[in-house]
């Protein structure tokens, strides 16, 4: 995965590359097998704000040949074009994943970390947990829900919504501090946060900007940075740095009252860091999850979906107890750009058979690609609204194979 990562970066520039081949908006097409268990169609969806048009993969999880994961670029602030991840993993099939942040201009000078807002999980690896609900880029959240959502599928190979919690604490030789964050984007107020090899080399500045209502908020002029190796103390600094953490190295960011008991430790002082994520409902660990919100519970759309605003989209749903998945994804083409609203993607998604439903990041995230019969690579099947691919943090996997 790190050599994928620097190959990616490399290619990032030519993002839409892969468009050649890809299925042109408006076609009549029948289902098409993409590998045993996964088919890939489209069809045309009548919305409020005009004609839109989907491109869905579905996948058959009752087929042992056939799995879901995640895709991502080897790093957690990092990104790559869809296809680009997908074919550096092997997958059949896949589309973008979760919300992330893309920007910075409300703080000039720091750099955007291409992270995403919610949990992620890679063959049972923890990743990354939930930044601040105020923090998080993409549209409102819909009442009741939060950046801790998750869509997983679990070691039983059943797909499912979730919520995770980060878990963890810092033990050192005066007691024990609380863990407020892993390798995220933004940390709560007063926190100290932890970011390891899986971070990547993006400066660790933009975790300390912005507060827990305000995204916008300026970055905090009380940070301090602790390096641990070995369980013990080998580096500190007044400011959050920057470059690759090695394997074994815990790198402890503190704002504010995190940075006040940062500063109490020394160098060589032992200090020992845990983290996991805590499911709320599945008792069963979870193979893969990425962050996003729900928009369909038991096969009934969330109250309080939006229905003004309509946009190009990507979403996952849910059947058959976890069995079934749908990767949902719209066109981004001139004519189908106005798109769908959240409560009109709930109900696309729940006269496709969905019983729950995934809303992901979407405009010029939105991308779907698939393999087409007998090929080696995947095509781009929507066109991105931007007319090229955007490159993202993470996305669905679609996986064929023993």
């Amino acid at each position: 995965m790190r050599s994928a990562l620097a190959f990616l970066t490399a290619l990032g520039a030519l993002a839409g590359a892969a468009l050649v081949g890809a299925a042109p908006a408006g076609a009549v097409q029948s289902t098409t097998a993409i590998a045993p268990g996964v088919t890939y169609r489209q069809y045309d969806i009548q919305g409020a704000k005009g004609p839109t048009h989907a491109h869905v993969v579905t996948v058959d999880l009752r087929n042992g040949h056939v799995h879901l994961g995640l895709l991502y670029p080897g790093a957690v602030a990092a990104r790559a074009p869809v296809s680009q991840l997908a074919d550096a993993q092997g997958a059949v099939a896949g589309v973008n994943g979760d919300f992330f942040n893309i920007t910075e201009t409300q703080h000039p000078g720091v750099e955007a970390t291409g992270s995403t807002d919610g949990p992620a999980i890679t063959h049972g690896h923890v990743l990354k947990a939930a930044v601040p609900d105020g923090q998080r880029f993409g549209p409102a959240l819909p009442p009741g829900t939060s950046t801790r959502d998750v869509l997983g599928v679990g070691a039983d190979r059943r797909a499912r919504l979730d919520g995770m919690t980060l878990t963890g604490a810092i033990r050192t030789p005066a007691g024990r501090l609380p863990l407020g964050g892993l390798n995220q984007f933004a940390l709560p107020q007063g926190s100290i946060g932890a970011f390891t090899s899986d971070w990547g080399s993006v400066s660790r500045v933009r975790p300390t900007c912005g507060t827990d209502t305000d995204r916008g908020a300026p970055c905090s002029t009380d940070t301090y940075e602790v390096t641990v190796r070995g369980n013990r103390v080998v580096a500190t600094s007044d400011a959050p740095g920057a470059g690759a953490i090695a394997k074994g190295t815990t790198v402890l960011v503190g704002r504010e009252a995190g940075a006040q008991k940062l500063r109490k430790l020394s160098k060589g002082e032992r200090v020992k860091v845990t983290h996991g994520l805590v499911a709320a409902h599945s008792k069963i660990p979870y193979s893969f999850a990425l962050g996003g919100y729900p928009v369909l519970k038991g096969g009934k759309p969330l109250a309080g979906l939006d229905n003004a605003t309509a946009a190009v989209r990507t979403a996952v749903g849910v059947a058959d107890g976890g069995k079934r998945v749908f990767l949902f994804a719209l066109d981004g083409a001139p004519e189908y750009r106005k798109g769908l609203t959240i409560a009109e993607v709930a109900a696309a998604m729940r006269s496709l058979g969905s019983v729950d439903a995934f809303s992901l990041d979407g405009g010029g995230s939105t991308t779907l690609v698939a393999r087409a019969p007998g090929a080696s690579a995947v095509t781009v099947r929507n066109h991105p609204s931007g007319d090229a691919e955007r490159p993202v943090p993470n996305g669905v996997g679609v996986f064929s194979g023993s």
